[in-house]
């Protein structure tokens, strides 16, 4: 681990790592299980150093609301800023995210999470990390035009190959399988000295996977899975072009207003930054 160099850690204020170290001690004393995600889990695993804006933590769905309301107690303004993956807890202009799903509702929390986490620890405080394989499998999917997290995946690959769990990484995929394939392609291509670090039998696999599904399975109108992997680019295909919607059901596990407020939520992000 690599937390230990981050003295020269720079901040988006200098009140935010005693908010966010008086956060996650409250949350420890309350005993509400959190993992750490975001910059530090990143920065931990690859050694690649970021601005840090916000502090991310991740809980079991069931956890939030406990969370929320010891938060509020100590004097934290808290806010349930989406009902199916995410919440926040601000003091002045600093926030801490608490993230329970991913925003395309493929990726809940999950008690495996913390039965593969790893012991650190952050602005002094002992913590445990996000597992790797699971910080892939969030991440894969983030393919937004203003955000694309494809180059964390390579960099994670890279640094924890060796030692990911491959199986579990591709049960988490599941039928999305088509989306780690995608980045374990592009990896090849910008690290070809480490391909080594992926199995063959993890590619062999998929790719006669995929050879084997155009053979079986014809070509399938109905459905555009784009909007997995950014909630507005794909938005003509669902909204004119008759397609449905892979992010409710009986593809995903959001419900349409959901989806909706996850996809308004991208305008108000652009009219932000314009």
């Amino acid at each position: 681990m690599l937390a230990h160099k981050r003295e020269n850690q720079q901040y988006a204020t200098d009140a935010a790592p005693a908010f966010y170290r008086d956060a996650m001690r409250c949350l420890q004393k309350a005993k509400v299980p959190f993992l750490i995600g975001g910059g530090y889990a990143f920065y931990a695993r690859t050694g690649i150093a970021r601005m840090t804006k916000d502090l991310d933590l991740f809980l079991l769905p069931e956890d939030v609301h406990r969370a929320l309301e010891t938060l509020a107690a100590e004097g934290y303004e808290t806010e349930l800023t989406s009902q199916h993956w995410l919440a926040k807890a601000f003091s002045g202009d600093d926030f801490i995210d608490i993230i329970f799903n991913s925003g395309n509702g493929c990726c809940p929390v999950d008690e495996r999470w913390f039965r593969h986490a790893t012991d650190d620890e952050v602005m002094g405080v002992p913590v445990k990390l996000c597992p790797p394989e699971e910080n892939i499998w969030q991440k894969a999917f983030i393919m937004e035009r203003e955000r694309y997290d494809g180059a964390d995946v390579a960099h994670l690959i890279r640094a924890c190959g060796e030692t990911l769990d491959w199986d579990r990484l591709l049960e988490r995929f599941g039928d999305h399988w088509r989306v780690l394939l995608a980045h374990l392609v592009l990896f090849s291509y910008i690290f070809p000295d480490k391909r080594s670090l992926v199995p063959d039998w993890v590619i062999g696999g998929l790719t006669h996977r995929l050879r084997q599904d155009v053979v079986v399975r014809p070509d399938m109108n109905g459905t555009c899975y784009g909007t997995l992997l950014s909630r507005k680019q794909y938005e003509t295909a669902v909204t004119e072009w008759g397609y449905d919607d892979a992010r409710v059901p009986p593809v995903g596990g959001m419900n349409s207003d959901e989806a909706g407020e996850w996809t308004a939520a991208s305008d108000q992000e652009g009219s932000q930054k314009s």
